[in-house]
């Protein structure tokens, strides 16, 4: 399984590095928010990278809903499992929860079609910043602190028509953002496209947090800073 290097296990347990998250949002999900950066004084794992392991240990459904519940550090050994109530949700030691999740419908555990699904999904992730936030950003005329930049997974959902969809790949064909005092929530609706036709749909609540004025100048500097960032990596 491709996950295989951004992950360990010890004792039943899964445990990310920062090293290995910030891989991962690099190499896959194409993520260059510093957040993810393994010095970063507010380090998380990418949300991405537990969406992909969920879909790894349960299989991909028809329909899912995933919640994120807190923003996960490195190394919390983490405790992947379904439970009496039939969610699934993935827990530390102390019992802290991380993520949620909902499913429901036709499932499969076929590892080609969840690798090709989480491809796709995390790819689109990707394209998030500054492809469809810094346009949405602007035309609210508002903008997160370019100094500590923070945009966070609320939740997303997925209804899909098939579970056998080659080739899949997600098309943005609405996108929201609304002011609300220093937090801004984010709305992403996605079709999902195989050979041509749609697939099914995919929806993600975003908030970007420390909203002030949108500062034109500071903007382009953050962007300056994220394909700067890019390049680096491939060097």
């Amino acid at each position: 399984m491709f996950l295989e290097r951004y992950h360990a296990t010890q004792n039943g347990l899964v445990l990310i590095s920062a090293t290995q998250a910030s891989r991962f949002a690099k190499e896959v999900a194409g993520d260059f928010n510093p957040i993810h950066n393994p010095d970063a004084r507010r380090f998380c794992v990418p949300g991405d990278l537990l969406f992909a392991l969920l879909l790894s240990h349960f299989g991909l459904s028809r329909q899912m809903t995933f919640h994120f519940r807190s923003l996960l550090g490195e190394n919390v050994p983490l405790d992947f499992r379904e439970d009496d109530d039939g969610l699934i949700r993935v827990y530390d030691q102390n019992d802290k929860v991380y993520i949620e999740v909902e499913r429901s419908g036709e499932r499969t555990h076929d590892d080609t079609v969840i690798e090709n699904f989480t491809r796709c999904y995390v790819a689109a992730s990707g394209k998030n910043f500054p492809h469809t936030l810094k346009p949405l950003m602007e035309n609210a005329g508002v903008m997160f602190n370019p100094d500590r930049p923070m945009i966070m997974y609320q939740s997303m959902s997925l209804a899909l028509d098939t579970l056998d969809a080659p080739s899949p790949d997600l098309e943005l064909h609405n996108a929201e953002l609304k002011p609300d005092g220093k937090r801004g929530n984010v709305s992403l609706d996605y079709r999902l496209i195989s050979d041509g036709n749609v697939a099914g749909e995919v929806s993600k609540k975003l908030v970007v947090s420390g909203l002030r004025d949108y500062n034109a100048e500071a903007m382009d500097a953050v962007v300056e800073e994220f394909y700067r960032l890019k390049e680096k990596s491939w060097d």
